[in-house]
């Protein structure tokens, strides 16, 4: 049975991801982590009429290649939790409509992969089902589209800004078996600093993600040191370099943190400004990078933890 311990969940008989699946497009091709990628494309559209369909079809490639590594009919699936950051979920549902299995929509931003994986391990343990799916896209294309300008337009980024990653990350969640563990999860709590610069996401996250692991710490009794590395998703450079002196302000020196936002790219080369986001970012890299890292044993236990940010058409006008 699960325990709660203050805002997080520990699973005594950890649910595991059994296989996970990344797919990616043409800049992440180009980028540091492009082998560790199931599926590339340099081909931006992945073949489909619009950004919009595009996304979908990246979201549908991870679950199906997911589901063949695990040799899982897609039959077999009794839930999955996915998101992106389209109006109502569009691509998600676009992608299950084609997958047919019983889903339900999530929407975090850049925390989605981490959601669906907190609340999926939550189902799983609890009973409520044997294979679940958790996954999360975001398109560059599409989120320029929706949330800052066309891109004919040819506005200048900014340092601080970042760049949405164009990729899709799956995870086959059972309740037992064979494969990375979940050991706990740490839901985090709204932290508005009234950070309103859309183009300043680290800024604006990097408050939430050190409540979050200042929680998680105090809960589980225990310490940064204790694993071999605390990633987050995605603060970028500029939200990364706050985050750890948020920390150090409470005392904590981490030294051992990486953001899937600064390695999915590599910055100096690829002109992402302060690095990636978008919740196909630390979602391809949970599934291209970290969790084979865990499986080969190279790492044995890590903390991964990624926030949304409380920008939108609404708040911004």
């Amino acid at each position: 049975m699960t325990q709660r311990c203050g805002d997080t969940l520990l699973f005594r008989t950890p649910p595991v991801i059994a296989a996970q699946a990344a797919v990616g497009g043409k800049k992440e091709g180009e980028g540091p982590l492009a082998a560790a990628f199931d599926e590339l494309s340099s081909d931006n559209r992945f073949g489909q009429s619009s950004w919009e369909a595009a996304e979908k079809y990246l979201q549908l490639r991870a679950a199906r290649l997911c589901l063949q590594k695990a040799a899982l009919p897609q039959e077999k699936v009794q839930l999955a939790l996915a998101g992106d950051l389209q109006a109502q979920c569009t691509a998600s549902s676009y992608a299950m409509r084609e997958l047919g299995v019983p889903f339900a929509g999530l929407f975090g931003a850049c925390s989605t992969m981490a959601e669906g994986l907190a609340l999926g391990a939550a189902l799983c343990e609890g009973g409520a089902a044997r294979n679940l799916l958790a996954m999360a896209s975001s398109h560059f294309c599409a989120a320029e589209r929706q949330f800052r300008t066309p891109l004919s337009y040819g506005a200048v980024r900014t340092p601080t800004a970042q760049w949405t990653a164009t990729a899709a990350g799956c995870c086959l969640l059972q309740p037992q078996g064979e494969g990375v563990g979940i050991a706990a999860a740490t839901f985090g709590r709204v932290q508005d600093y009234q950070v309103k610069d859309i183009n300043n996401m680290g800024a604006a996250m990097a408050p939430a993600a050190a409540s979050t692991l200042l929680h998680y710490f105090k809960d589980t009794g225990t310490e940064p040191q204790e694993f071999d590395c605390i990633y987050t998703g995605d603060l970028g450079q500029v939200g990364s370099q706050l985050l750890r002196e948020l920390l150090a302000a409470e005392g904590l020196l981490i030294k051992n943190h990486v953001d899937c936002g600064c390695i999915l790219f590599d910055a100096n080369e690829q002109s992402v400004k302060s690095g990636g986001s978008g919740p196909g970012c630390c979602a391809a890299v949970l599934c291209g990078h970290i969790l084979p890292r865990l499986r080969r044993g190279s790492q044995k236990r890590v903390l991964f933890t990624a926030t949304g940010a409380l920008m939108s058409q609404t708040t911004f006008l």
